[in-house]
């Protein structure tokens, strides 16, 4: 009697083991379907997401010298390529505004220093193309209307940074407006950030170091 219950004793854990086994597999199918529906639904986010890109500069890459104005000939203050995806609904014009936002200032820790401002984007146009700035007229009747404003060189139009130190950021911030600007024949950033309060559908960086 002892050895046979002993034996049934024995018995039950190899019973039970494909049951748990089968339990632990359903477990782990579940929890790859899951994980496999998250990245779907992840990898679906992404590619709806309003984003700027720009295939000279990775995001957190470095800006590339030839856009800067350390660089050489015609190689430099070149305003960089950019490309935007997934303007949002109800998008009647973009607006562009970089700045180094590293930029130390005497008086304060950081004050961020503007290099390129434009208004009136038509949402159409997928794109700046190498070296815009300065020949927007003659892009042709897709970017017609558009406003590039001074940068804090007291220009218009893109110019490139010059640092003491490298390492700082350059931030590329594109806003999908409701409506169109009216910011009169100067355009400034401080004349187009408060224009745009109240208006602004949607907003994509990209973000550069140099």
């Amino acid at each position: 009697m002892n050895n046979y219950a002993t034996t049934r004793r024995r018995g039950r854990p190899n019973r039970t083991q494909p049951r748990e086994a089968k339990q632990v597999g359903r477990d782990q199918l579940q929890r790859a379907s899951l994980s496999e529906s998250s990245e779907s639904i992840n990898r679906k986010m992404a590619s709806d997401e309003f984003r700027l890109v720009s295939l000279a500069i990775n995001h957190e890459g470095r800006l590339p010298r030839k856009f800067t104005d350390e660089g050489q000939g015609a190689l430099k203050n070149v305003s960089p390529p950019l490309e935007w995806y997934n303007v949002p609904d109800g998008t009647e014009s973009l607006a562009l505004v970089v700045q180094d936002i590293d930029a130390p200032d005497p008086s304060s820790p950081i004050v961020p220093w503007t290099c390129w401002v434009v208004a009136n984007i038509p949402p159409n146009p997928k794109g700046f193309p190498e070296g815009f700035s300065g020949k927007g007229e003659k892009a042709g009747k897709d970017y017609a209307g558009i406003q590039e404003g001074y940068n804090d060189n007291k220009v218009p139009g893109w110019r490139g940074p010059v640092l003491p130190n490298h390492g700082h950021r350059f931030e590329f911030k594109l806003y999908a407006l409701d409506s169109m600007l009216h910011l009169g024949h100067k355009v400034t950033k401080e004349k187009l950030l408060e224009a745009i309060d109240g208006h602004v559908l949607g907003e994509a960086v990209l973000i550069a170091r140099f």
